[in-house]
């Protein structure tokens, strides 16, 4: 019979593209994600994705199979949750959405202190504001708001999106040309200097590049690694260049680990937003989950 993490697991590759993020995803190690794949694989009898570097591809069969299974999969665990909930009276279970690296930077090293049960979900913020109207999450942290009468939205902190490097990178020489040449020679000195990505967000580069240079860049990064938190520790190594949010790598910036190479022409902000329901049972646990936000992150002006 066929384990249900199998499937699981088999949608949290195809929508990621990597065992590695896939992994994350799931908290779960990636050899257990390959072993779940391979197992699936055996049982179905045929492969689902094609390996392509270190992205997965998925096969014509894959395709199909996603497409089978990803409704009845979401209802099951619709239904898993709300069961969970009924059964344990005493102690709530709340459900928060947000992006990974807002979760490991602000919110991981409070879960195990939580008087009340807690699931967490990784996903687009278009999706996750659609779960937040249905019911089946209980809290979004988001940048983005949406239009449901019945979804209520509190700005509580914004982030600065800025260009940041190595501490071996040459910023007293980018300023030189930024000042005495101008910004189009700027530009061609960044696109001559390795960059880091993320497989699965370059919104954050796209809308500075437009911001300060007119257009959408015309390079792809060098290095493509699964999150924005990996990309702040692999500039620890010197080199590279990377447009991330600021408040991931304010410590290593002031530890001198990192470098503040640009805030750009004009800053840019996101304002950050807590997202709930107007009407929940769970106002206790979701005050409790932005108390620890404002502790983290600081209510600035927005």
């Amino acid at each position: 019979m066929v384990n249900l993490e199998w499937y699981r697991t088999f949608k949290a590759i195809y929508k990621t593209g990597t065992l590695t993020e896939a992994a994350d995803t799931l908290f779960i190690s990636q050899p257990g994600v390959s072993l779940h794949l391979s197992s699936l694989e055996a049982y179905v009898g045929y492969k689902l994705f094609d390996r392509t570097g270190r992205r997965m591809i998925p096969t014509e069969r894959g395709k199909v199979l996603y497409n089978a299974i990803t409704e009845p999969l979401a209802k099951l665990e619709e239904v898993e949750k709300n069961f969970q909930k009924s059964t344990e009276k005493l102690t709530p279970t709340i459900s928060v959405g947000m992006c990974f690296e807002t979760f490991q930077t602000t919110l991981e090293q409070y879960v195990s202190s939580l008087p009340f049960n807690l699931i967490i979900s990784f996903g687009e913020y278009r999706e996750m504001l659609d779960q937040l109207d249905k019911g089946i999450l209980d809290l979004i942290i988001t940048p983005k708001k949406g239009v449901s009468p019945n979804i209520e939205h509190e700005a509580f902190s914004s982030e600065q999106i800025i260009l940041v490097g190595g501490k071996d990178v040459d910023k007293e020489q980018f300023e030189i040309i930024l000042n005495e040449k101008g910004i189009e020679h700027a530009e061609e000195w960044l696109k001559n200097e390795k960059w880091y990505g993320t497989a699965g967000d370059m919104e954050h580069l796209f809308q500075f590049w437009i911001l300060n240079f007119g257009h959408k860049p015309n390079f792809r990064p060098n290095y493509i690694v699964p999150n924005l938190n990996s990309i702040v520790r692999c500039l620890k190594g010197g080199t590279g260049l990377a447009v991330v949010p600021d408040f991931l790598c304010k410590k290593e910036i002031e530890n001198g680990e990192v470098q503040l190479i640009w805030e750009g022409e004009k800053p840019l902000k996101n304002t950050l937003h807590f997202g709930c329901r107007k009407k929940t049972n769970y106002q206790t646990e979701i005050d409790h989950i932005k108390q620890l936000f404002r502790k983290m992150m600081g209510k600035e002006d927005i």
